[in-house]
């Protein structure tokens, strides 16, 4: 009779000893704490039966690794390093399993001890004990796309914080602070630029000068990357039948639907939409004791970089959704509740994308939800 795997739904307690001794008996549970220089591995058999080896962190040794230890599976936390590795493993023949570090396993909050050693062996336990929370890892082109996508958001920042820089050099001489789109355009960074001068050239009590030329030019430069950025994710998102799906509804611009489709990737790994809410950190956090059931903010689990360009498209359907503007007007109660109804909306649009995604159908303005009173 085949016996279930440890990560099987069907895996219960009854049968955790015969399945661990099956995966021992098949090879070793290798599980590798990664580090940015230095790798710490537990080569685990059994609850009394394990070592730990230290290597340097590159393909050539943790493939040496591999093939010295001959082990069943590969056990390694979801981080930057992850996705090689889980490359690396199948090219070598061998299952890699990635554990999820946002899960309630990785917190450390009454431990007395955490070391890399600890992090290998806790690695290897819970998978041996089938209670690994495991993510899964993306194909390299669907991971190089989403880290495309983080970078171009990063250079959005620096671009912000090189305008607010501007901003605050300008307010503090007592000159009118940029303000709107136009300011930013050439017409208006040559208006702001006659008050700069190179740092090299400025007279000590008018060094303000150069630190505006400085954070003109920081300025410039975060404006040519962002453009070199979006002009490949726009070439990437012609392609992808996905995004153009996505851009059938209103108010969803390129970005947040190449977001939508990156992270999701294959959206029929979700089985509802609260999971789709849950992976993308928009749901509240629960606090369920007895009688006692409380609900917090919400959970900011999964990534970043989806919850935040929902969160500004959910401003932006405002405008051009009537579907949006009607949620939002019933959720928000008039002015009470403008976050929490934003948050809920932006829940709802990643719903009905992952919706469109998964039938491969475009946006349908009906039905528009009626306002209340």
């Amino acid at each position: 009779m085949k016996l279930p795997h440890p990560t099987s739904p069907t895996h219960h307690g009854a049968c955790i000893m015969t399945t661990t001794a099956v995966t021992t008996a098949a090879g070793p549970i290798l599980a590798i704490d990664l580090g940015k220089y230095k790798c710490v591995a537990c080569v685990y058999r059994s609850a009394t039966e394990h070592t730990f080896q230290s290597i340097d962190t590159s393909r050539t040794e943790v493939a040496r690794l591999i093939e010295r230890t001959r082990p069943a599976v590969v056990v390694i936390e979801a981080c930057s390093l992850a996705g090689w590795v889980h490359d690396l493993c199948g090219e070598l023949g061998v299952a890699c399993k990635v554990a999820n570090t946002g899960a309630e396993a990785w917190k450390y909050k009454h431990t007395k001890r955490k070391t890399d050693r600890d992090d290998a062996l806790r690695l290897a336990q819970l998978y041996a004990l089938g209670q690994l929370p495991e993510v899964v890892t993306p194909h390299k082109r669907v991971r190089e796309w989403r880290a495309l996508i983080g970078h171009r958001q990063a250079l959005v920042t620096q671009r912000v914080a090189a305008q607010n820089r501007i901003r605050s050099i300008l307010v503090g001489q007592g000159l009118p602070a940029p303000r709107g789109a136009k300011a930013w355009s050439a017409t208006g960074l040559a208006g702001i630029g006659q008050f700069a001068r190179p740092l090299a050239e400025c007279e000590p009590d008018e060094l303000w000068r150069g630190l505006l030329d400085l954070a003109l030019t920081a300025y410039r430069q975060a404006e040519e990357l962002v453009a070199v950025a979006e002009a490949k994710l726009d070439a990437i998102g012609r392609a992808d039948p996905g995004v153009r799906l996505l851009a059938s509804a209103p108010g969803v611009g390129p970005r947040t639907a190449e977001a939508v489709v990156a992270y999701l990737n294959d959206p029929k790994r979700f089985r509802s939409g609260k999971q789709v809410s849950a992976y993308g950190g928009l749901v509240p956090r629960q606090y369920q004791s007895g009688e006692d059931d409380r609900r917090g903010r919400i959970s900011k689990r999964g990534p970043a970089v989806l919850r935040k360009l929902l969160v500004q498209c959910a401003w932006a359907a405002l405008r051009y959704n009537p579907w949006a503007a009607a949620i939002y007007k019933r959720l928000s109660r008039g002015k009470a509740r403008k976050k929490q109804a934003i948050i809920a909306l932006a829940r709802k649009l990643l719903v009905r994308c992952w919706a469109m995604l998964r039938d491969g159908v475009p946006w349908r303005a009906d039905p528009v939800p009626a306002a209340t009173a």
